[in-house]
């Protein structure tokens, strides 16, 4: 951000300079430990060898690659860089306070659950470039995180590799052997995978709500199994222990982890960072992407530079060689699909903005006996699941629900094989892109996860919750965390995200997934990245 900036939408109690400092620089010490990839101004006539829109999971993977190949690489990022402390002293809000820091352009919050023993949650906050957008559309809110290392700030880090014998139906056209020797061993080891000390979790207070889900399960005749996460669980235990700062034991989940979690500025991008070759300019969106003049030019790159109240206050136009789509399915598909429609890109093929699902995501609640409490204190980190996939059509995350006192509720995230799918498309009356979505197609997801929890509430004598999602409404429904497709590898794309008819066109991130990954994505999406980059390095440059 200039000076000439307008902070006429700084919170109060925000310096001007910790202002600019937070939202222009990126990724300091005061959050991670590590260097992270240095800020730089992106002005109009500039050139780039390699520029990436976005800074997610697909997007982090090939700046790092490309960099340690010799590339100098551009990250451009919607979202601000979070790594300013705000009033508290703290980068990111806690789940059950949620303040300017938490929402992306709303002026009230909306939360998975809306509602809370017959109360609403939602409140207003200041229109601010906030950290989770939940973007509502096509009859569905898909949350997707805003800021330097997109997804991977407000997810709950659960890094599920699929089962071997699922992933035909979630990438056909990709080598199943080639992934499971190579690249998703890669990706685990890059992302800091690992699981939950099972002797600890036995004794930990804060996983009694996982051990309750545990009982119930196996009771039920489900395989309950332990779910890796990239959350440090060494920190965690000392947050048990009262030695350090709490931080999963605090609740902090949905805007944020300011301790434990290890997020991409943690992995990835501290990497790419230690090569010297990747700079990252945040609050800026990509708008338009053409051709720059004949072969060998490369594409003129338009972007908006935007204010922290979401203001538009530049508008810039680079050269980038070649340009790595990593926007987020959602952010990919819509740009991809504007720039086909608006002749921006024509040699784009009918596939772009086809193929999306949002992983059959559903959550509900149980109300369990008395004798079940589930804890006041619950870590905010998921570490484990039901699985149900090969009879029922579903995997159960066991979720927290970090309220501060006890509710003797289990919670539950479902993936679920729901096969509707569905596509972008150019409403050009209105100019903007739309989602063709119906609420209704999440009855099978519905179905698929009451496999589950239709049989425990049957041997345990309880019932669905009611109150976490409206008022008599036992399904959430209507959301998802895991938005997928709309740009399919091997057909929007090749076998490898180089997009049809514009050679140095490629797309990196969750886009290329069709729909559903059976488990929870990130995994899947990190090592089909790190699959393509290498050969796009090897063959392309």
């Amino acid at each position: 951000m200039s000076d000439s900036t307008p902070t006429g939408d700084v919170p109060q109690g925000i310096s001007r300079r910790r202002f600019i400092a937070g939202t222009g620089s990126l990724l300091g010490a005061v959050a991670l430990a590590g260097r992270a990839p240095s800020a730089a101004a992106l002005d109009t006539g500039a050139r780039v060898p390699a520029l990436v829109v976005g800074t997610g999971y697909g997007g982090s993977v090939a700046a790092l690659r490309l960099a340690q190949a010799g590339v100098d690489v551009h990250m451009v990022e919607q979202g601000m860089a979070w790594d300013t402390p705000g009033p508290d002293g703290k980068i990111f809000a806690n789940t059950t306070r949620p303040d300017f820091r938490s929402y992306w352009l709303r002026t009230r919050t909306k939360a998975p659950l809306s509602n809370f023993l017959g109360f609403p949650l939602d409140k207003d906050v200041p229109r601010y470039t906030g950290i989770l957008d939940a973007e509502e559309m096509g009859g569905i809110v898909v949350y997707q995180g805003r800021g330097v290392g997109g997804g991977s700030l407000v997810n709950g880090g659960m890094a599920v590799t699929p089962k071997r014998e699922n992933f035909a139906a979630v990438l056909p056209s990709v080598d199943a052997e080639e992934m499971y020797r190579t690249y998703y061993p890669r990706a685990n080891a890059g992302l800091g995978v690992a699981t939950v000390d099972p002797a600890w979790f036995e004794t930990a207070e804060c996983y009694r709500y996982a051990r309750v889900g545990r009982k119930h399960a196996q009771r039920s005749g489900f395989p309950f199994v332990f779910v890796p996460d990239v959350y440090d669980w060494d920190y965690m235990k000392q947050e048990a222990a009262g030695t350090v700062q709490k931080s999963a034991l605090d609740g902090e989940i949905l805007y944020g982890n300011n301790a434990g979690k290890k997020s991409l500025q943690k992995t990835y991008l501290a990497r790419a960072a230690a090569t010297g070759k990747v700079t990252v300019t945040p609050l800026h969106r990509v708008t338009s992407v053409t051709p720059a003049g004949g072969p060998g030019a490369g594409y003129a790159v338009t972007m908006e530079q935007l204010a922290t109240n979401g203001d538009v206050t530049a508008v810039k136009t680079v050269t980038a060689d070649r340009v790595f789509f990593a926007a987020g399915s959602v952010g990919t598909s819509k740009l991809l699909v504007e720039l086909k429609a608006t002749g921006a890109l024509p040699g784009l093929n009918d596939e772009i903005g086809k193929g999306w699902g949002e992983n059959g995501n559903v959550m509900c609640g149980r109300a369990n006996h008395m004798w079940d409490p589930t804890g006041k204190v619950q870590s905010s980190i998921p570490c484990s699941g039901i699985d149900n996939w090969a009879a029922g059509g579903a995997f159960a995350e066991v979720a927290p629900l970090p309220t501060g006192i006890e509710t003797y509720a289990s919670f539950y995230l479902s993936i679920t094989k729901n096969p509707h799918r569905a596509a972008f498309s150019w409403n050009a009356a209105a100019g903007r892109v739309e989602l063709n979505w119906q609420t209704a197609w999440k009855r099978p997801s519905i179905d698929m996860a009451r496999t589950i929890f239709d049989r425990i509430n049957e041997r345990e004598g309880t019932i669905y919750r009611t109150d976490l999602f409206g008022t008599d409404k036992i399904w959430g429904d209507h959301l998802t965390y895991h938005p997928l497709g709309g740009a399919v590898l091997n057909k929007a794309t090749d076998n490898y995200g180089r997009l049809h008819g514009h050679p140095g066109l490629y797309v990196v991130d969750g886009a290329l997934i069709p729909g559903n990954t059976s488990v929870n994505p990130f995994v899947t999406i990190t090592a089909l990245a790190e699959r393509n980059i290498e050969r796009i390095i090897a063959t392309d440059l």
